[in-house]
């Protein structure tokens, strides 16, 4: 089965630096897209940042400039370099990735507190 497993997330203080890290089992998808949303209770989920299989790159609006995505095709791991935190950026951050006849895999989400 499919499984994607973040880490990384945690409590930094505004303008930190936080990286997080998501790892794929199951299925390889170096040909796929991979990313990350996040969603804050009562909100519906936000794009944060796309990486295709071809490497071309989508950011939210709201982290442009801040956040970085990267992956290793090898290890099917995309990363977040998450750089000048802002409290707002606060949310439960989930890994996503899609397959073939383009189904969307979720992670278990992982917490991402900025506050001083």
């Amino acid at each position: 089965q499919v499984q994607l497993v973040e880490s990384g997330g945690g409590l930094v203080q505004p303008g930190g630096s936080l990286r997080l890290s998501c790892t794929a089992s199951g299925r390889n998808f170096a040909a796929y897209a991979m990313g990350w949303y996040r969603q804050v209770p009562g909100k519906q989920r936000e794009l944060v940042a796309t990486i295709a299989g071809g490497g071309i790159t989508n950011y939210g609006d709201s982290v442009k400039g801040r956040f970085a995505v990267s992956r290793n095709k090898a290890m099917d791991t995309v990363y977040l370099q998450m750089n000048s935190l802002k409290p707002e950026d606060t949310a439960a951050y989930y890994c996503w990735a899609v397959g073939p006849g383009h189904r969307d895999y979720w992670g278990q989400g992982t917490q991402v507190t900025i506050s001083s």
